[in-house]
């Protein structure tokens, strides 16, 4: 199997140098480069070839927000954000200047190199306790999305499902979705399974985020 290749941007040294060792140390992954700032990483990625990039956002020169949004319109490679800001805003920018990740700066090396892979696979990672912030991101704030965004096509679905589709993106469990519903547990499994399998998603979390935003 080939390796992940990574791209690390963070002005912070000692998280780049941090993050840099943790990934090293894996033959899954191959750290190609590691920048101060956007600019660096979209330099370094257009002579080595990322699949994954690991972007801060508050950055001298090029933050990450504008980085990942010309990196996605070069197609140079997948962006997983990474920051110890908590902001609503920032969040919502990311995703839609094309981010497929999400994360806040408090995980466990396993736990990074996961959503690494997750990203890598096309599967978009979101912290879930972000997920109720994001309802509201079509609307652009006030009362949850009805519909969802304006790229998610909900035209192959049944009331039922989207009624599913729309409880996922609430932050809804399986139990509270069945109460809610009144269906059992087990029939709101398969209704997820098949509507993952619908749209090709691999995980409940990117479901939401494809209604949420419209991006897969």
């Amino acid at each position: 199997m080939d390796k992940i290749k990574v791209i690390i941007a963070d002005d912070s040294d000692f998280v780049r140098d941090g993050m840099k060792i943790i990934l090293d140390v894996d033959d899954e992954f191959e750290v190609i480069g590691c920048a101060a700032n956007g600019k660096e990483a979209i330099e370094l990625a257009e002579k080595n070839a990322p699949d994954v990039f690991l972007m801060d956002i508050q950055m001298p020169v090029m933050d990450g927000i504008e980085a990942t949004k010309c990196i996605v319109e070069k197609n140079l490679g997948k962006v997983l954000i990474l920051t110890t800001f908590d902001d609503d805003d920032l969040v919502k920018q990311a995703l839609k200047n094309g981010a497929k990740g999400y994360l806040i700066k408090n995980h466990t090396p396993d736990r990074l190199k996961q959503m690494i892979k997750s990203v890598y696979s096309g599967i978009s990672v979101v912290e879930e306790k972000m997920l109720g912030t994001l309802t509201d991101f079509s609307t652009g704030g006030g009362s949850k999305a009805e519909n969802g965004a304006s790229g998610f096509d909900a035209s192959g679905y049944t009331e039922r499902e989207l009624d599913i589709i729309k409880a996922v993106a609430d932050g809804l469990s399986n139990k509270q979705i069945s109460e809610k519903l009144y269906i059992s547990e087990g029939t709101v499994k398969n209704y997820i399974t098949n509507i993952l399998s619908k749209e090709d998603l691999s995980h409940r979390t990117a479901l939401a985020v494809y209604y949420l935003t419209g991006k897969k």
